[in-house]
């Protein structure tokens, strides 16, 4: 995961290539010659330069929009679970009704209806993806609120905001946090499935999925060019993986 960050970060110092600079005379260029390390795509564009460019739109996937999936996701899940009561009711019924639909069917009604493109991929992604912390937190908030450290502000007079964010919050967020982890890695593969369908980052940006739908024709004949950005995505997805491992081992109580 540290090298995907590193190579992204220093991807102008990297490469000397503009990611979508065409150079059709070396189009289809095998890894190790013409001066290109990965070779070159079907309009000469420099593989090694566009997966390094590329890793910057899917680090924004893995981290941007699960961020704020995280907090908006643990916000409501963290006012249903102490509050209670109608508050409770009306937004569990939210939750459950997102929830009844399948996740990838409500990201393409929502990408259909908005349009193509990096930033309604993000827009669906926030609208649908929040879901799982909300119930996360709410069922960690249901258990705590009954412990004596919050039985104990309450009895000293502690407002419910600061029970909230002060006592509650920290104490509940572990879970959301180590699941945010897998979730990152669900959502840079939704990124490239949705890059492959067409529906995603549009041309001339790069995006792993992207490079592996624009080279799906050339498998057979020039196989470089749909395998290294896949290599990039499954090494990528498995050191997000073993991160969230590691935290849950890191986070546990005992």
């Amino acid at each position: 995961m540290l090298l995907t960050v590193a190579g992204a970060l220093l991807a102008p110092w990297i490469t000397k290539y503009d990611p979508n600079g065409q150079d059709i005379l070396h189009a289809l260029a095998p890894p190790g010659t013409s001066g290109h390390l990965l070779g070159t795509d079907q309009f000469g564009r420099d593989v090694l330069s566009r997966l390094l460019y590329a890793g910057r739109i899917d680090l924004l996937i893995a981290f941007g929009a699960t961020s704020v999936c995280l907090v908006c996701g643990s916000m409501v899940g963290l006012v249903s679970g102490y509050l209670g009561g109608r508050v409770d009711a009306v937004l569990m019924r939210v939750v459950d009704i997102v929830f009844a639909f399948p996740f990838i069917v409500l990201v393409l009604t929502i990408i259909a209806i908005l349009g193509p493109g990096l930033r309604n991929m993000f827009i669906s992604i926030w609208l649908v993806s929040w879901v799982p912390y909300a119930r996360i937190v709410r069922g960690e908030v249901l258990v705590a609120k009954r412990q004596e450290y919050v039985l104990a502000a309450r009895a000293l007079g502690f407002k419910t905001p600061r029970i909230m964010f002060g006592h509650l919050l920290p104490n509940v967020l572990t879970p959301a946090i180590v699941y945010s982890m897998l979730d990152a890695v669900n959502n840079v593969g939704l990124g490239a499935a949705l890059g492959f369908l067409g529906v995603g980052v549009q041309d001339p940006q790069a995006e792993w999925g992207k490079m592996i739908s624009d080279a799906q024709n050339f498998l057979a004949t020039n196989w470089w060019l749909p395998t290294i950005p896949g290599i990039a995505i499954a090494l990528f997805g498995l050191g997000l993986s073993l991160v969230g491992d590691g935290l849950a081992d890191r986070l546990r109580p005992e």
